[in-house]
């Protein structure tokens, strides 16, 4: 492929600029198709009598950001992409550890860590654990207004949740840590749940319920028979063969009775 450039050059004679201008030559390598600007359809060198035709320039190169976008967020989904109504409660093998990290008098917004707690000697898979705003008790123990009974859930604004359950209530996804699964007596890392309190003067505590799916036992391994080997099972000649088997080497010469005789003998 020959390419040859010549840039402008500025010419200055008699203080008059005169400016040249060169233009760009680009000879095609002959086993390559290329895309003409005039037109959607080529002529590709190697098939003279194939036509092929091109897309432009343009919408080549977003169909390409395109795929390279959903190569980008299209990860491997797992549990973590499920339904919380579709996960197990886990309640009574996992449990909750809340920590309060702060609070904010002048919006009566709460912080906490919530990490889960393995009880089980089953591994639960990291990715799919879930914990669930449950409800919300004031300091007598209710989860309710006792005379509308509204759910004091409702007095409450929820920052940052992942989602709702079927029955509205919302739920926050468990970081996965180092491990795909959440050990015996291990902690999970915590995920971040943020409280805004309407009623300012109102003492509250958050309930949670977590779930969740175990990993499954592995399946024990099958040990095979070894194959038996097509033969004859080998069994000890008979005596009525032996003695044939001699009398026919004595007949030929190889052994003589005293010999056998001999040989016999304890």
């Amino acid at each position: 492929m020959r390419i040859e450039y010549s840039c402008e050059e500025n010419i200055v004679r008699r203080n008059e600029v005169s400016r040249q201008a060169c233009t760009t030559t680009l000879d095609e390598i002959p086993d390559i198709c290329y895309a003409r600007t005039g037109g959607t359809r080529e002529t590709c060198p190697d098939h003279s009598d194939a036509t092929m035709r091109r897309m432009p320039l343009t919408a080549a190169i977003v169909l390409g950001r395109i795929l390279g976008v959903c190569a980008l967020v299209t990860p491997t989904i797992g549990f973590a992409a499920s339904s919380p109504d579709q996960l197990t409660d886990l309640t009574g093998k996992a449990s909750v550890v809340v920590t309060l990290k702060g609070r904010d008098n002048f919006t009566s917004e709460y912080r906490y860590d919530v990490s889960v707690r393995n009880h089980s000697s089953d591994l639960l898979i990291a990715d799919s654990l879930v914990i669930v705003l449950d409800k919300i008790t004031n300091l007598a123990g209710e989860d309710h207004e006792g005379l509308t009974g509204e759910s004091f859930l409702t007095r409450f604004d929820i920052l940052g949740q992942d989602g709702e359950t079927s029955d509205g209530k919302p739920f926050f996804r468990i970081p996965v840590g180092a491990t795909p699964d959440l050990g015996s007596l291990s902690d999970s890392l915590p995920a971040s749940v943020r409280l805004r309190n309407k009623d300012y003067l109102a003492v509250f505590t958050p309930s949670f319920k977590v779930l969740g799916q175990k990993r499954p036992p592995p399946e024990p391994k099958q040990t095979q028979a070894a194959p038996v080997q097509p033969g004859v099972t080998p069994t000890t000649p008979s005596r009525n063969s032996i003695d044939k088997l001699i009398q026919l080497l004595i007949k030929k010469g190889l052994v003589t009775e005293e010999e056998w005789r001999k040989a016999n003998q304890p």
